[in-house]
């Protein structure tokens, strides 16, 4: 029997390594950028043409490549910064596994541009699916240009799985800002299809935390910095009220490398506690210095998880300067007692002059109950109590829930209420609660009675019925406004003042996906500079002060859920509109507001649950109240 046993070829073994460091076009330029940090650049400059599948360009004019090193440089494992196994614990480039321009050639079409400064002249090499095709001496400014060409163009699998061109940006974009925001001496460019997205100069860091999302932030940082024998931190975290349940701008970084540490996102998460609403998230750009070789940083293929050996000691370290940082930015102005001007006296003399002390005039034969005499005579009627249930017992029965109409009268008639087919699905895969409700029209008029200003309570034939009126809101409103999109035609009230809206690139280009599904709703939003928007008109039911929530809610969902605007979403963005927009729990109704939501619940298309398949409607039977007296 022959051996079965054999080493793969160069370029399948890239292949596969290409699977692990290279998952999109943003890991492309990820790698790229980072290499041309390590060659010391100062200015970057990248062009990408439909989100990176066509074109990922990266220039730089770092130190630049020999002609030996330009060649090398796209073999596997081959690397300048590490030379032994120890120095993978004193790290302190980006790159150093010499995986990714190999990996980058096996599944691209590549063009390298390199030079020197003490070279007269250049390199040029072009190699498409991990083979050399052509290598010449040419001119070109000193520096590393890359261009990348029809990434997976040789892996169709691949290139399948690849989502919309607004989601690929979007990776591209949150790759681009972990870079620049712990490289702020570094100067960016962003390019995509010709259009200049960011533009970023050398500054500090709280200028560069600025400059990417936008003035407002600025007075929303809180500095924090503490210095110990394990770690250094430094950095900026947002104030508890701009807290947000769906926040992007999180950031960690040790040595100049972003990381993702759940651990330490719960030591800041514990110094916000009681400061901040349920399940939001407060601003943070937090920094690390530390000795390298108390972190590793070789433990996952993108070097994003990153295992310090004293993660438990810094811990309190984190808690301390944020609590700190809260403490000193958050306090009230104090008044000023040294400052002459505080003290405004408005009225001076002269030393000369005297003064007496006021003197308070009395009338000591002043008497106020003097005059008209008022005599009163107490009412006792406790010989007569039982003239105070005169006629009580006319009338019929013993609770005015047993006196009232049942409340589908106004929407079934005296007729039963049959519930529609999905209903009745939905009511049989409920094992908890099975509705059988008897809709009998009863002579009186229906009373209704709000518990906790949470629930609505009323009676049918067959018990006492508990709705929860924030879900049965939820459930009307939801199927007015897929009525809405399904019909195009949602009603919009004007705003007095227009909202504007800010947005990041890549939300911009979400939004402007999202325009027309958003008129549907009634929003009127049109486009009011590069990346805002103003908004002059939304949802009659909608609070203003709920819009930019609600929109940013919707793009959040958009980034993270990665897909195209079809049916689900649709329906994903009537229901976040409708839980923004319903009633909630200790809003007080009184009996018509409480008839009218009742009675437009019955007429939806599913009243027993929500789209969310929460129950709305629950009834105490009739048998099961007369129990509890027995």
């Amino acid at each position: 029997m022959s051996d079965i046993i054999h080493l793969l070829p160069d370029t399948v073994a890239n292949q596969i390594a290409a699977g692990e460091v290279i998952q999109r076009p943003a890991s492309v330029i990820k790698e790229l950028v980072e290499n041309a940090i390590d060659a010391g650049a100062s200015d970057i400059q990248i062009i990408i043409k439909e989100a990176g599948r066509t074109l990922i360009q990266v220039i730089d004019n770092g130190k630049g490549m020999s002609e030996t090193d330009a060649r090398l440089c796209f073999e596997r494992h081959a690397t300048s910064k590490i030379q032994s196994a120890d120095d993978l614990f004193s790290l302190r480039t980006m790159g150093f596994r010499g995986e990714a321009l190999a990996s980058i050639g096996a599944i691209a079409q590549v063009e390298l541009k390199t030079k020197r400064a003490e070279d007269e002249i250049g390199t040029l090499i072009e190699m498409a699916g991990g083979k050399i095709e052509n290598q010449e001496s040419i001119l070109c400014p000193n520096g590393t240009n890359f261009s990348i060409k029809n990434i997976f163009y040789n892996v169709p699998a691949r290139r399948r799985f690849l989502k919309s061109n607004t989601t690929e940006f979007t990776h591209i974009e949150k790759e681009f800002f972990r870079i620049v925001l712990v490289n702020p001496e570094v100067s960016f460019e962003l390019i995509h299809n010709n259009e200049v997205c960011y533009k970023l100069k050398a500054c500090n860091l709280k200028e560069r935390i600025v400059n990417l999302f936008g003035k407002g932030i600025n007075t929303q940082l809180l500095s924090i910095n503490a210095d110990s024998s394990i770690v250094q931190i430094y950095g900026y975290v947002g104030r508890p009220e701009t807290a947000k349940k769906q926040n992007y701008k999180q950031y960690f970084f040790v040595n100049g490398r972003y990381m993702r540490h759940p651990y330490f996102h719960k030591a800041v998460m514990q110094a916000f506690d009681r400061m901040v609403q349920p399940n939001t998230t407060p601003d943070y750009f937090i920094y690390f210095n530390i000795d390298p070789g108390s972190i590793d940083v070789n433990i996952h293929p993108t070097k994003t998880e990153i295992k310090f050996e004293n993660e438990q000691a810094i811990w309190p370290i984190i808690m301390a300067c944020i609590k700190e940082a809260l403490g000193k930015f958050n306090i009230t102005q104090a008044i000023d007692f040294d400052a002459p001007e505080s003290i405004n006296f408005p009225y001076t003399s002269s030393s000369n002059e005297t003064f007496e002390a006021p003197t308070i005039k009395t009338d000591p034969n002043y008497n106020p109950f003097a005059g008209e005499q008022k005599s009163y005579k107490r009412n006792d009627s406790r010989g007569n109590w039982e003239q105070l249930y005169n006629g009580f017992e006319k009338q019929s029965g013993s609770s005015p829930f047993e006196n009232s109409e049942s409340f589908f009268s106004a929407t079934t008639g005296n007729r039963d209420f049959d519930f529609p087919e999905d209903t009745e699905q939905l009511l049989e895969q409920n094992d908890e609660v099975q509705l059988e409700l008897n809709m009998e029209v009863e002579e009186s008029k229906a009373i209704y009675f709000q518990y906790k200003f949470k629930y609505i309570f009323t009676t049918t034939k067959s018990g006492l019925t508990c709705i929860d009126q924030h879900r049965a809101h939820e459930r009307i409103l939801y199927d007015q406004y897929i009525q809405s999109i399904c019909n195009q035609n949602g009603v919009s009230q004007k705003l007095l003042f227009p909202e504007i809206l800010e947005l990041l690139e890549s939300e911009t280009l979400i939004l402007n996906d999202l325009l027309e599904e958003l008129s549907y709703l009634g929003f009127e939003i049109e486009p009011f500079g590069k990346n805002t928007f103003s908004i002059n008109g939304i949802p009659s039911d909608l609070k203003s002060s709920s819009i930019k929530d609600y929109l940013l809610g919707i793009i959040g969902d958009a980034k993270i859920e990665s897909k195209d605007l079809k049916l689900e979403f649709k329906k994903k963005m009537a229901l976040s509109l409708a839980k923004t927009t319903a009633i909630t729990a200790g809003k007080k109704l009184d009996q018509n507001e409480m008839m009218d939501l009742v009675c437009k619940l019955f007429s939806s298309s599913n009243p027993a649950f929500t789209e969310e398949n929460k129950k709305i409607i629950s009834i105490f039977e009739n048998d099961e109240i007369e129990k509890r007296f027995k």
